[in-house]
């Protein structure tokens, strides 16, 4: 109540995702580092005995004391990772001469962190598959509704509710397929020394550069990793980080897009996001449904694409071997980056699921374009039917600005086919006047170009995420 929180964590994002990034998680998985490195050292031949593995195994969770104390050796040494190895130590007094044993810092800070980004990944990756079944059941239902498209956000050709959400689904399906590469790639920093050098563990085997190689890969095995990082500095390159975020930042364009749109279209009244039977659009105007959980998704999607640029800056200005002005930074970047993708996530899965679309508020706007639209289709009938295309071209272009100036100055109606059917000289066509008019006449291939898409593209990326779409609920929201 007394002091700022982020609101990522108290606010929006999942147990799950808060919890990954936690002190308890944090520190919890650097004893674990620490535990597998003395399991590999002495599977190698150091003298590292039984109890000291097995006090190390007892004692990888911390409670509330451990943490006071480590808090309290931090506050007093500086060093964060020094303090954890001193109240290890205590928890597995057997283990304390070994623990960190030829390791620097940047063991357990980056290789944890190099855990967390593929346990984030791992969390968004089938968050992110349900998005898009949800918005591919969407598309679905309404493949052949056709709707007034827009460029420049002007009236334009018609397309359908469901081809439009086929965009939305293609920028996803890229976002799922760079997040998977993104956690693919990821690579294990491995047991390399204060410089990247491994010159502490080839001083601890003697000089056996075999045994060495060996620690680095067994370490990396047990933690089941694909590969260890071939050369460091005393950290990973940062450019992984910009790998890990990039996918991200991507991905907020894509949420940021969907929103935007559905924005619109909520303003045009045609679509409509979730709207729940208490829920209050406004303090003052009672009437109101303001697209809040969209607009929600365009605020954190700003947030989540600027992080790359932190991401950036500090692998760029990483010197030598390393400095750490990258710490303090990254402490606030990784974290809310993939806080933020979450909640982002959870809303668009939230919003997908409730979309109301209002087929007649579309129907009405397709009645107001239309004519302008059909113009090309009268002229071609007219041709076909013996007329000159340039006399009736002229025609129509007369009744087109009449009509127009009706809509525009008078804001009356569009009733420029009414004035074609009552011209003497569209009288060969009057009868098919109403059949060229049809909305779905102008939606060419949208309903089978949806049919195609989801058959061909959105049902074999889903594959690999059939047991948690089968389980996966609705997607409550907590404000």
């Amino acid at each position: 109540m007394d002091s700022w929180q982020s609101p990522l964590s108290s606010r929006y994002a999942s147990k799950e995702m808060s919890n990954l990034f936690s002190n308890a998680t944090r520190f919890g998985t650097w004893r674990q580092l620490w535990l597998n490195l003395a399991i590999a050292e002495k599977e190698l031949g150091l003298p590292i005995p039984d109890e000291a593995i097995e006090q190390m195994r007892a004692h990888l969770k911390l409670d509330e004391e451990q943490m006071r104390l480590a808090a309290e050796e931090e506050k007093r040494r500086r060093h964060d990772v020094m303090a954890h190895v001193h109240v290890f130590g205590l928890m597995a007094p057997a283990a304390a001469p070994f623990i960190h044993l030829g390791a620097t810092s940047c063991y357990v800070t980056d290789n944890a962190d190099l855990i967390f980004l593929r346990k984030g990944l791992d969390l968004l990756l089938p968050k992110l598959a349900v998005v898009i079944q949800r918005l591919a059941t969407f598309a679905e239902k309404h493949r052949a509704l056709p709707t007034l498209g827009f460029t420049h956000m002007q009236p334009a050709q018609l397309t359908t509710v469901g081809k439009r959400a086929t965009l939305w689904i293609q920028d996803l399906l890229w976002d799922l397929r760079n997040i998977q590469r993104a956690r693919d790639d990821l690579g294990f920093r491995g047991v390399k020394g204060t410089t990247g050098t491994q010159a502490s563990f080839l001083q601890l085997f003697d000089g056996d550069h075999d045994k060495v190689e060996a620690l680095d890969e067994r370490v990396t095995q047990l933690f089941e990793f694909p590969y260890a990082l071939p050369v460091t500095g005393q950290t990973y390159s940062r450019k992984i980080d910009i790998d890990v975020l990039s996918s991200l930042s991507s991905f907020a364009a894509s949420a940021l897009k969907i929103a935007t749109d559905i924005r619109l279209l909520c303003h045009l009244k045609e679509v409509e996001e979730p709207f729940e039977k208490d829920q209050i659009g406004s303090s003052a105007m009672a009437y109101k449904r303001n697209p809040m959980r969209s607009e929600r998704i365009c605020g954190l999607a700003r947030w989540l694409g600027n992080t790359l640029n932190s991401a950036r800056e500090t692998a760029g200005g990483q010197w030598m071997e390393r400095t750490l002005d990258d710490s303090a930074n990254r402490r606030l970047t990784i974290p809310e980056s993939f806080l933020t993708a979450d909640v982002i996530l959870t809303i668009l899965q939230n919003v997908s699921e409730g979309l109301v679309v209002y087929p007649a508020i579309i129907a009405r706007h397709i009645a107001a374009e239309l004519p302008f639209m059909a113009t090309e289709n009268i002229i071609m009938a007219m041709v076909r039917s013996g007329g000159d295309r340039q006399d009736c071209h002229e025609r129509i272009r007369v009744l087109s600005h009449q009509a127009a100036r009706v809509v525009k100055e008078e804001g009356g109606e569009n009733d420029l086919i009414e004035r074609v059917k009552g011209d003497p000289y569209f009288a060969p066509i009057s009868d098919r006047l109403d059949a060229l008019l049809d909305p779905a006449s102008f939606t060419g291939r949208a309903p089978q170009q949806v049919d195609a898409f989801l058959t061909k593209w959105v049902k074999p990326a889903l594959e690999p995420y059939a047991a948690q779409l089968a389980s996966s609920g609705r997607a409550e929201l907590s404000v």
